[in-house]
């Protein structure tokens, strides 16, 4: 059979095709929607109607689907924002039931992700913090029976940083020891297929450390944390591993150290558009400072855009004011920006700037000067004699000045530099003088005076039959042996 012969056959039947008729079903659909949307559109306006908009939304399915689901995300929120943190949990445990069915795993994985990152970012009260803490256990108790291990962790991960949040290091640090084993292999090799969820713990850890001042562990998790190679983790993470490890190098007055981790911290910070970014940089320009370098901070292209940032315009004029060694600019600086020392980490460090500032003027000071008070000092620095004698007493042992402090007298004596010269000199000269007697009076032969009276006889001719004492001309007087004496042969 031709082609042209099948194709009139076939224009010659009929073919019935059974259609589904689901024109009630779409408008149910599209009435569901259009709810949905209208909704979202007066969240701002009147969140409490809101509310009882997307939670009518689940009821108009008749099978749970994705228009309930999402109708119960928007309500959650809402409730979660005005704070009925009880109707919050009823709804999100209602919220769980969906995952198994209605939505696909990848969907629900992903918006249960974004809802617990909600919830931790508006998180600021206790009551907020503790129904945080029970949308955490709902959501493990519920993914574990689904094998989600991926979310789990997440989970895990987020219900240890609130742990380590509230100060309850010892339920986070039995965490965080769950969530090692976790990461590990069976041999306790760290499983480089969750090479990203064993940094985001190590960050955890280190933060832990470092709030209790356990320098030594930290130290190692630190390394450790840095050696890891088979992930390519978050900037945050990064920023936060960073972030310690430079305040642990303050610690250890590792200077240099401390700054080139405060740096890499920013930039981290800075790449994954953290807030802590600001936080960092002023912890940069204080151990710039503390590094008593002339090195403007600001000069790098990562910090230039931030130099007249008025966050951080206190901390710009310290820095100014110390590498121009102004003192009353400086103290004016800290005077009117009581917030800086609001950072306990700040706090601590600035008074080792302040220190150095006021030893810096304090030898400024009194350079031109041999003899002033203590109380004079004090007076021109704008501090106590105690600490001005404090000052000087470290100036004097380490040799910085050369002096002497009268306490009875309250005064500074500063030794004459003239005199202490001159002694050094004639000591120089003394010494040089007994070198070159030794070079040649001790250890050589002396003067020597040369013997010129032979230097024209070269030639002595005596006569035999001359008289004995008699010499020929040119010679001395000797004794006259046989024949001729040439040169002594």
């Amino acid at each position: 059979m031709s082609d042209d012969d099948f194709m009139q056959e076939s224009d010659a039947e009929e073919y019935d095709f059974d259609y589904e008729d689901s024109d009630e079903q779409d408008s149910g659909d599209v009435g569901i929607e259009n709810k949905y949307y209208n909704a979202k559109q007066t969240k701002k306006g009147d969140p409490e109607g809101t509310i009882e908009e997307f939670l009518g939304i689940p009821a108009l399915e008749p099978t749970k689907g994705e228009w309930g689901f999402k109708g119960l995300k928007q309500a959650i929120k809402l409730e979660f924002q005005l704070g009925r943190y009880d109707k919050a949990v009823e709804h999100y445990t209602e919220l769980l039931t969906y995952v198994r069915s209605a939505v696909t795993r990848n969907y629900s994985e992903k918006s249960i992700n974004n809802m617990l990152d909600f919830i931790e970012r508006e998180s600021e009260n206790d009551a907020a913090q503790r129904c945080m803490e029970q949308f955490y256990a709902l959501t493990l108790t519920c993914f574990q029976s689904t094998n989600n291990e991926r979310l789990w962790l997440k989970t895990n991960i987020k219900l240890a940083k609130l742990l380590l949040d509230r100060k309850e290091y010892l339920a986070g640090a039995r965490k965080l020891r769950e969530l090692q084993k976790a990461c590990q292999r069976e041999d306790g090799s760290d499983d480089p297929s969750k090479g990203t969820y064993s940094l985001e713990i190590y960050a955890l850890e280190i933060q832990m450390y470092s709030d209790t001042r356990n320098n030594k562990q930290l130290k190692v998790l630190y390394q450790k944390a840095l050696r890891v190679r088979s992930a390519v983790p978050h900037p945050k993470i990064m920023g936060i591993i960073r972030e310690c490890g430079g305040k642990m190098h303050m610690s250890e007055e590792n200077w240099e150290d401390a700054s080139s981790d405060f740096f890499e911290s920013f930039r981290n910070y800075d790449e994954a558009g953290s807030l802590q970014r600001i936080q960092v940089l002023k912890y940069l320009i204080l151990t710039t400072m503390l590094m008593k370098s002339d090195i403007n901070p600001f000069d790098s292209q990562e910090t230039k855009p931030y130099r007249n940032d008025p966050r951080i315009a206190a901390m710009t004029e310290l820095v100014d004011a110390y590498q121009r060694d102004d003192m009353h600019r400086y103290v004016n600086v800290l005077q009117k920006n009581q917030d800086i020392l609001a950072d306990p980490f700040i706090a601590e460090n600035i008074d080792e700037v302040t220190r150095n500032m006021r030893t810096k003027a304090v030898v400024k000071l009194i350079a031109p000067y041999t003899r002033m008070k203590l109380g004079w000092i004090a007076r021109q620095l704008k501090i106590s004699e105690a600490e001005v004698q404090d000052i000087l007493g470290y100036l004097i042992i380490d040799g910085q000045i050369r002096g002497r402090i009268n306490q009875h007298a309250g005064t500074l004596e500063i030794e004459s530099g003239g005199d202490t010269e001159r002694a050094t000199a004639l000591h120089a000269w003394s010494d040089a003088l007994g070198g070159l007697y030794s070079s040649m009076f001790k250890d050589g032969e002396g003067f020597r005076v040369t013997d010129t009276s032979h230097s024209e006889e070269p030639f002595m001719v005596f006569d035999q039959n001359a008289p004995r004492s008699r010499m020929v001309p040119g010679g001395r007087s000797r004794k006259v042996g046989k024949g001729l004496w040439d040169g002594g042969s």
